[in-house]
């Protein structure tokens, strides 16, 4: 077998201001044919993963480009166009193949390509031919085109929210791809759509739950190859947004609809209930200021600033509410500033200079920071871990002022794992308080160190409210923009506010 692998990549915030360019693509990770490290990124598991299958089936893998942007606004058209090029001419080059097994997100959207993604499998499959097999692993806060559909054999989406799980849907994709190259099976696609957009961590009930139950599904029904929820995208105004169940049999279509519309209204049941609560600016610095000095840092996540949803991370809301309360013992990662990275980076370690920081990219970000501060350190190329991997986080500043220790970046990223401080001197485990981006990613590491963990809604960057958000292209007809789209009589349906209350 000949199989032909490449992954091309990023999530796609069309309220932010951030434009992606090929530049973004090539901080964040640009590998050509060949070059991938054998750790995964986040949307790259299926080229690691691919190896070990090869090697182990004695086939030919052929690899193109592997690319990634970290998520931020409308990628530039020229930068999708030569990235969705070369990774296609490097498919006609490898040609007879196959299959093609790719690495997605499914949030992307180019200038003057709403659905990117479809329009990147429409040109494989048109090298490829309607009986080659085509199929990719995405991101579950995508959107599930029917364009999409139409282009591949089959999806399968990350599980788990955060992702922790993508190497291991990167192993089920492959065994799926392998059993219909082997003749064993014959994917087809069932899919429900939800008529609805929330958002669904797994790291608490009611959604771990249903993930388990989705999980013991699989391993138990021959007929069911795959079953995944595709979160959507709430910041994404496309006319495709929403929840959608996809189910992945072996050819039973017709039980793979059932399977995928019980499990989609039993979503659409649970509407409003899966968000994490959250609290004010003010009221998350109250609680962790009061919580014990000796059980462990408290976390404050700023879920609404997370890079990892295409915002700046620059907001400096929840930051000037520490200096306002005078917290101390705090360590606040990150605030992306290029520009004060320089001013730092030039003034050189052990400085104490007047610095201005923060909130230059967007209304409800807050105010610009200014204070006179010590450059504790400096880092080139800074990185944190990801799970296996690793994340660049750029050229850092670790700043101390007023008895707070702070972060400034030059490569926006979310506050993904403890190394973060670290990695900036900074002993993440000795500080009383440690404020980060992220809406979950972060979970799975920080819950190891935390006595506590405060998620926070502080200012406006995100589009978090999708009853009220000013959508163009989005559908109206979804739940909370509508109490009851799927017609089953009920009544008003609630929708989560900024504080996870129902409003």
């Amino acid at each position: 077998m000949r199989i032909f692998t490449a992954a091309l990549a990023t999530e796609t915030n069309t309220f932010s201001p951030i434009c992606v360019d090929r530049r973004a693509f090539e901080a964040s990770l640009y590998a050509p044919p060949g070059q991938h490290p054998e750790t995964p990124t986040l949307c790259t598991a299926p080229i690691t993963v691919g190896r070990e299958v090869a090697r182990e089936k004695g086939w030919t893998l052929i690899e193109g480009t592997a690319t990634w942007a970290d998520p931020a606004g409308l990628v530039n058209r020229l930068a999708y166009e030569s990235l969705r090029d070369e990774i296609l001419d490097q498919l006609r080059a490898a040609m007879p193949v196959d299959a093609v097994v790719l690495g997605l997100h499914g949030a992307m959207v180019a200038d003057g390509y709403e659905d990117t993604e479809g329009d990147f499998l429409d040109h494989v499959r048109a090298i490829v031919g309607p009986d080659i097999l085509v199929c990719a692993e995405l991101d579950p806060h995508s959107h599930l085109t029917a364009r999409r559909l139409a282009a591949a054999e089959f999806f399968v989406a990350f599980k788990e929210f955060p992702h922790t799980d993508f190497v291991d849907r990167a192993r089920d994709l492959w065994r799926i791809a392998a059993d219909t190259l082997e003749g064993r099976v014959r994917p087809v696609m069932s899919v429900f759509d939800c008529r609805m957009i929330d958002v669904f961590p797994t790291s608490r009930e009611p959604m771990r739950s249903f993930v388990d139950r989705m999980t013991a599904i699989e391993a138990t029904d021959p007929d069911i190859l795959s079953l995944s929820v595709i979160h959507g995208f709430m910041a994404g105004d496309v006319p495709e947004m929403g929840t959608k169940v996809l189910a992945v049999t072996n050819a039973r279509p017709d039980k793979g609809a059932a399977i995928a519309r019980r499990l989609g209204l039993e979503l659409f049941a649970g509407r409003g209930t899966f968000i994490m609560p959250q609290v004010s600016a003010a009221e998350a610095v109250a609680r962790a200021m009061s919580a014990s000095a000796s059980a462990g840092p408290v976390v404050i996540a700023d879920v609404w600033d997370n890079p990892g949803g295409g915002t700046a991370g620059d907001a400096t809301v929840l930051l000037a509410e520490l200096l306002g309360q005078g917290a101390e013992g705090v360590a606040v990662g990150t605030i992306w500033d290029p520009m004060a990275v320089q001013v730092c980076m030039a003034a050189g370690e052990g400085a104490t200079i007047a610095l201005r920081f923060g909130a230059k990219s967007a209304p409800g970000t807050g105010q610009p920071i200014d204070a006179r501060v010590e450059v504790v350190r400096l880092k080139r190329d800074a990185q944190m871990r990801f799970g296996e991997s690793f994340a660049p986080f750029g050229d850092a500043a670790h700043i101390r002022f007023d008895g707070l220790d702070v972060i400034l970046n030059s490569t926006r990223a979310q506050s993904f794992d403890p190394s973060l401080f670290s990695e900036m001197g900074i002993d993440p485990a000795a500080k009383r308080i440690l404020a980060i981006k992220s809406t979950n990613h972060f979970f799975a590491s920080f819950s190891k160190i935390a006595s506590e963990i405060i998620y926070c809604s502080a200012g406006t960057p995100y589009p978090n409210q999708p009853a009220t958000t000013a959508y163009r292209r989005a559908p109206r007809d979804i739940w909370p923009m509508v109490a009851d789209p799927h017609g089953l009589g009920l009544p008003d349906a609630t929708h989560p506010s900024r504080d996870g209350q129902a409003a």
